[in-house]
């Protein structure tokens, strides 16, 4: 194997796409708060913290991972032999130390939340994972807590705190879409997910009420706060409809499903840049 094919993996280790999507959340937290334009060195660090410890948490999650993905994914780095098994475990050890330490010259607040975070990456694989729905549940608070770290960076998590919860029932609905695509190699594995315990549609039905309640309750930063504009709707209703449509393909085409709903999680996400936009002052 040479040395650029290693270094590829390396990179294909952290899911590139995965660690941009994943650093745009703390940005939009912070913008929320309206810290982006006051404080850009901690916004800029607070992105930067992110990037590093996902990419560590996905390159340990495959050393974790290794042998299911010889049955789920194949094509990855560590299964191919692109990457060993040593190399990936040392390459995230290397990524989290970065992370921390970017992360210890942010405010007590946001440390505290990236403390909490790099326990839950390294343990989730092996711990929690298995666990009926409970490393679903993880995986959502991960992400929604994103966006609270983006906000304590510069200062006040509470115009956050919404966001959070909306894009913790989001992410909490794919995991498990993502579960049902995957039951095949988990439970050759060995694993108890939600859809191994109680079922594949049973499982569909969980993520299709969680969807129903965050889709309910999506209007709420228009109603709750006020730096919210009537722009926010306005985007936010399709990124809605797109992830409805996204539940209902998934119980006949669960991997086009999370998929969709990805989609429509990213577009969500736009209406909380566009809704915070849109109600600041204009100064000419």
């Amino acid at each position: 194997m040479t040395a650029g094919e290693t270094g590829r993996g390396l990179l294909e280790l952290t899911r590139p796409v995965n660690v941009i999507a994943a650093s745009v959340l703390p940005f939009i937290g912070a913008f929320v708060a309206g810290g982006v334009v006051d404080q850009p060195v901690r916004v800029a660090t607070a992105v930067a913290a992110t990037a590093l410890a996902v990419g560590a948490g996905n390159a340990i999650n495959d050393y974790f991972d290794r042998e299911i993905d010889r049955i789920n994914q194949p094509d990855r780095p560590i299964p191919r032999g692109a990457v060993s098994p040593r190399g990936a475990l040392a390459f995230s050890l290397v990524c989290f130390g970065a992370a921390v330490v970017l992360a210890v010259t942010l405010p007590p607040a946001a440390l505290a939340i990236a403390g909490i975070n790099l326990v839950a990456l390294v343990a989730y694989t092996e711990v929690f994972k298995g666990l009926p729905g409970v490393g679903n549940a993880l995986v959502a608070y991960l992400v929604g807590s994103s966006f609270l770290f983006g906000a304590a960076a510069v200062g006040d998590m509470a115009p956050a705190a919404v966001l959070f919860l909306l894009s913790a029932i989001t992410t909490l609905t794919r995991e498990i879409i993502k579960d049902v695509e995957d039951v095949e190699g988990d439970r050759e594995e060995g694993l108890n997910t939600l859809p191994i315990a109680i079922g594949e549609r049973r499982a569909l039905y969980v993520a299709t009420g969680l969807l129903a309640i965050g889709a309910a309750a999506s209007p709420l930063p228009y109603v709750l706060l006020e730096d919210f504009g009537v722009a926010y709707l306005v985007v936010v209703g399709p990124a809605v409809a797109v992830m409805c449509y996204a539940a209902y393909e998934s119980f006949s085409d669960p991997t086009a499903g999370q998929g969709h709903l990805k989609y429509g999680m990213f577009l969500a996400a736009l209406a909380f840049i566009v809704g915070r936009a849109a109600a600041m002052p204009t100064v000419f």
